[in-house]
């Protein structure tokens, strides 16, 4: 719950700073980002189940 607490703060705080920079954010698209993202750890549970299957 920590390390949650601790991203969310984080990237309130990088945007809060990009935007009085008036600089773009430093993330892609909301939905393409989103995917990406769950994309990623789908992967990552899926090769980890294989390895485990195939010990």
């Amino acid at each position: 719950m920590k390390e949650l607490v601790l991203a969310l703060i984080t990237g309130l705080v990088v945007g809060a700073v990009f935007k009085l920079l008036k600089l773009p954010l430093p993330a892609p698209p909301v939905l393409p980002g989103i995917l990406g993202i769950v994309g990623i750890y789908l992967g990552g549970i899926i090769v980890q189940r294989l390895i485990d299957w195939f010990k």
